[in-house]
């Protein structure tokens, strides 16, 4: 269990109350406030907050009284020990929020940021003090997935970002320092890597949308769930480790890496964001799957880290 902790919340979209579920499960002592300007906050809050918490785990009513609707950014940060901000994804926001949080918490508060691609350094550049902020990325939804991409800016001292691992941990969580800041961080980019070569499969009717995810539900989905890629193919290339799988078939990897280049010019198809070969993916999607029941993915995604956490042990 997490020692107690007061976190202040700003924004209360889906990650905002993933991460408010995770504070308040993991941690039977910590508080939360959220700050978000909406007008029927109260109203979205207990509508929305118990559908991300399970009840087997943290009762309403062990939680209720731990929670506070902050009426202004200073009433939610000015006795945190961590302000985490889930707000607009734009450069503007974020430059403009970080020294307003600064101008009222406390001098040691941790300052977190759960962008998906804006960097502490480009975040923080309006901060007197630079060294607390850093990126906490989630893989969504946070209150089940396990990773946080900590991203520290030029500016983010050790001591936070020690602070930062140890709270996580507490929680159970499995936060990976990135040495670097980097667009998309990793997560983000190994997953839209994949996301484009399905995408580029698809408008060349190489496999449909449904088939496709059955291919990655019955391959890579079990086996990344317990070993990565490295993990995985050092383990393909027998005693000989990574280096005998590249030796073997290193020519078929670097085919593969090539095609999407080749499909390009072979197909006329350019997969990029914006253009007229989506419109056969978004088809497909909606023939397919229509409003997809996220409670039934995450109750199966919960079962699997489950089953996968059992097999490292």
């Amino acid at each position: 269990m997490a020692d107690k902790h007061h976190i202040a919340l700003i924004g209360s979209g889906t990650i905002g109350l993933s991460f408010a579920a995770l504070h308040l499960t993991k941690s039977t002592t910590s508080t939360v406030s959220i700050y978000d300007n909406r007008p029927d906050l109260y109203d979205y809050i207990t509508e929305h907050l118990p559908g991300y918490i399970d009840p087997a785990e943290c009762s309403e009513k062990s939680y209720s009284d731990r929670i506070t609707l902050a009426p202004s950014l200073k009433a939610a940060v000015e006795f945190a020990d961590i302000v985490q901000e889930q707000g607009p994804e734009n450069e503007d926001f974020k430059t403009k929020l970080w020294p307003e949080v600064e101008k009222f918490a406390r001098s040691d508060a941790l300052f977190w940021s759960s962008t998906s691609g804006i960097t502490a350094t480009v975040q923080g550049k309006g901060m007197k003090d630079k060294t607390r902020l850093m990126v906490v990325h989630p893989f969504n939804p946070p209150h089940i997935m396990p990773l946080l991409e900590v991203v520290p800016g030029e500016k983010t001292s050790q001591a936070a970002i020690n602070k930062t691992l140890k709270y996580w941990r507490s929680l159970g969580r499995t936060p990976v320092v990135l040495k670097k800041e980097c667009t998309g961080f990793v997560a983000n980019r190994l997953a839209f890597a994949l996301f484009r070569e399905a995408c580029s499969l698809v408008a060349q009717d190489v496999v449909s949308v449904k088939d496709l995810d059955a291919i990655m539900t019955a391959s890579m989905g079990p086996r990344w769930s317990v070993a990565g890629p490295f993990k995985s193919y050092h383990a393909g290339g027998g005693e000989g480790g990574m280096q005998s799988f590249m030796e073997k078939i290193g020519g078929t990897v670097q085919n593969c890496w090539e095609a999407s280049e080749k499909d390009v010019e072979k197909f006329k198809i350019n997969v990029k964001a914006g253009e007229k070969w989506e419109e056969k993916m978004w088809k497909q999607c909606e023939e397919e799957y229509g409003n997809v029941d996220t409670a039934d993915r995450d109750a199966k995604t919960k079962k699997v880290l489950q089953a996968a956490a059992g097999e490292k042990k």
